[in-house]
């Protein structure tokens, strides 16, 4: 068996080989698609590849894994930080690979199948376009303030509120800069509706979407996000490793006699799907159940930012459970999950139910005794959270101690 190392570059890669505990240069090769399917014609079926993850490693892998044994995809901040060194080549970063490999150090990554790869493309599509919409937004708010225009008192973006924004006082270069931004405004919503649609007819074909919709604060777009960043779960043997794979574990250093230093959370791992939990964090702060009881406790000890971040922390340890054992949130909203489902269907061009026709729970929704029912019962939930936290922080000194309700625990060997 041969072990290949490849380090990749944008129009080629460096190869070492290392077989009965020899390496060797060999050379490069091109990856333009043909050549590389050339090059894969030529290798063994006990081979195993080596290399690490870039831009177009994907592609790499699906052209060369069906003609050997394995391709191995490596972290590349990991294998720096176990292979450091000050003599740095192409040819060295190949053979540092493959020996790594070989000797089972080799810190690998995950990857993921074809559908989850889609997803993960198209999410990252609509984040982007996002994006630009949000910078051309602030442009326009930019100019108004330039301009000391007063905001305006509704939806600045909607169709009264473009008839007030073509009407303001600004000079001619302005003007035209406005209403440049407003038309590419246009063409990315357009965009955007359509990448939505087909989001959302992912989404009613994906289980796991909406057993995490039934989560409170957790739209489609969180979940969805979620799914695409995660892919199987079972490749997360505890929830601990899931929040170490968004980057919401905290640093820790420790050395010596000193007591172990907990920082601010490391931020590596899936930075959208981070960002993601964190937005919904923001929104279950302000709605009734379990999760905004914790978010306030947080809060009054440590401040909005802290809470926010350890409700996603928490957020994700709850998905993990879900996912794994396939159970949909205890504490969700009937109602307003049928409503979150029928929005859904809607996006994806279901039709409408319009003329007396209802759909269920969804239509039920719209009422307000539903909605406040539904709220109460979260609310309750709540509010037994809140008393047993409470409690556990009474207790908590006395079980320290050794002492619970007054009385002296014995004391074990």
């Amino acid at each position: 068996m041969r072990t290949i190392g490849l380090d990749v570059h944008r129009t080629f890669a460096q190869m070492a080989i290392l077989e009965k505990g020899e390496i060797w240069d060999a050379g490069r090769v091109d990856l333009e698609r043909d050549r590389l399917l050339q090059f894969a014609k030529t290798l063994r079926a006990d081979d195993e590849i080596v290399l690490e993850a870039t831009g177009n490693t994907s592609a790499i892998v699906r052209i060369l894994s069906p003609f050997v044994r394995r391709v191995v995809i490596a972290n590349p901040l990991l294998v720096r930080a176990i292979a450091w060194a000050k003599v740095k080549t192409d040819k060295i970063d190949a053979a540092v690979l493959a020996k790594l490999h070989a000797s089972g150090f080799l810190p690998e990554v995950w990857m993921p199948d074809e559908e989850t790869e889609t997803l993960r493309r198209v999410v990252a599509e609509r984040a982007q376009l996002v994006s630009q919409m949000t910078r051309l937004k602030n442009r326009i708010h930019s100019v108004l303030h330039a301009n000391l225009i007063p905001p305006y008192g509704g939806a600045l973006f909607s169709k009264r509120g473009r008839t007030w924004l073509e009407a303001q006082p600004l000079a001619e270069d302005q003007q035209r800069l406005v209403l440049r931004h407003a038309g590419e405004l246009d063409r990315l919503a357009n965009e955007l509706a359509q990448i939505d649609k087909s989001l959302a007819l992912t989404a009613l074909q994906e289980p796991r979407v909406k057993r995490l919709m039934t989560i409170t604060g957790v739209n489609v777009t969180v979940a969805l996000s979620i799914v695409a960043a995660i892919g199987d779960i079972a490749r997360f043997p505890s929830p601990e490793k899931l929040v170490s794979y968004f980057g919401l574990n905290p640093r820790v250093r420790q050395s010596g006699d000193k007591p172990a230093y907990h920082g601010r959370i490391t931020k590596q791992g899936r930075s959208h799907a981070r960002s993601m939990l964190v937005e919904a964090a923001w929104v279950i702060s302000r709605a009734p159940g379990p999760l905004r009881a914790f978010f306030i406790r947080i809060r009054d000890k440590r401040g909005k930012q802290v809470a926010a971040v350890a409700t996603a922390r928490k957020l994700s340890v709850i998905i993990w459970h879900l996912l794994t054992k396939d159970e949909d949130y205890t504490w969700s909203r009937p109602a307003l999950m049928d409503w979150k489902l029928r929005k859904l269907e809607l996006a994806a061009g279901y039709p409408s139910c319009r003329g007396g026709r209802s759909k269920g729970s969804a239509a039920d929704y719209s009422k307000q005794l539903v909605r406040d029912s539904e709220r109460e019962a979260i609310g309750h939930a709540e509010e037994v959270y809140r008393r047993f936290v409470a409690k556990w922080k009474q207790q908590l000194p006395m079980r320290r101690s050794g002492t619970l309700d007054g009385i002296e625990k014995p004391k074990t060997a």
